[in-house]
C-alpha cells in the first residue's frame, strides 16, 4: 500500500494529536461514536456515551481513514501503536495500528490512555515476534524502554490511510482527538479517524 505525500503529512500531523502530542492549550479531549448526522459542514456524532456532540468540519479538522489489517501486517521491524493493559501475566493488547514506513516515530513511547480503565497506548517498534499459543507476543522498543505485549486473535488490528470529510457521513464510525470549543459539547478543532467498509477505529 502506497501513500502520497500529503496523505502521510496529514495522517502524521493526526498521529501527533492521537497521542497527545499535540499544539492545543490542554490535551486533546478523546470522543469515541457514530456519526448521526451532516448538514453542510455541520457534523453531529452520537457518543458511545450516548451523548450528542457537534463540530463543524473546516480546515481546522484533520480527516484519516481506519481499514482492515492483520496479524501478517505485524513483522519485525513494523512500527505499531497498541492500546494495551496490564494484569498478572503481562501486558495484552486491546487493538492495533500497524502505521506506514513514512509514519515510523510518530507518537513514540508508553503512556496513559482511557480506551478503557488503567490502559496505556504504546508506539514503538516490533523487535521480535514470537508466535504464542494465545497469539503474538512482541517485544515492542521504543526511546527510552522496551515492552512486551501480548496481541491476543481477536483484538482488532487497523492501519490508516487517506480520506476526506466526504467519508464522514451518517452511520460512520468515529474516533476524535480534539479540541473543546466555547459551547459545552463542542470541538472547534482536531483529528478525526473514520472507519471505511464497516470498519469502527479501534483506538
Amino acid at each position: 500500500m502506497t501513500f502520497s505525500h500529503s496523505t502521510v503529512a496529514a495522517a502524521a500531523g493526526a498521529l501527533l494529536l492521537l497521542s497527545g502530542v499535540s499544539a492545543f492549550a490542554a490535551d486533546p479531549v478523546h470522543v469515541r461514536g457514530t456519526v448521526a448526522s451532516v448538514d453542510g459542514a455541520k457534523v453531529t456524532i452520537k457518543t458511545r456515551e450516548g451523548k450528542d456532540v457537534t463540530l463543524t468540519l473546516g480546515d481546522n479538522w484533520k480527516v484519516a481513514g481506519v481499514v482492515k489489517a492483520s496479524l501478517a501486517d505485524i513483522k519485525q521491524g513494523t512500527f505499531i501503536g497498541t492500546a494495551n493493559t496490564v494484569g498478572p501475566d503481562g501486558a495484552k493488547a486491546l487493538e492495533v495500528v500497524v502505521f506506514p514506513d513514512a509514519m515510523r516515530g510518530t507518537g513514540e513511547g508508553d503512556y496513559g490512555w482511557d480506551l478503557k480503565p488503567n490502559s496505556q497506548m504504546t508506539n514503538a517498534t516490533v523487535s521480535n515476534p514470537v508466535q504464542g499459543v494465545d497469539g503474538q507476543t512482541v517485544t515492542l522498543s521504543y526511546k527510552g524502554g522496551e515492552k512486551k505485549v501480548t496481541i491476543p486473535p481477536n483484538v482488532p488490528i487497523v492501519t490508516i490511510v487517506g480520506a476526506t470529510a466526504a467519508d464522514v457521513k451518517p452511520g460512520a464510525a468515529v474516533f476524535m482527538a480534539a479540541a473543546p470549543g466555547t459551547a459545552p459539547d463542542t470541538f472547534d478543532k482536531g483529528f478525526m479517524a473514520v472507519g471505511k467498509d464497516g470498519i469502527v477505529p479501534p483506538m
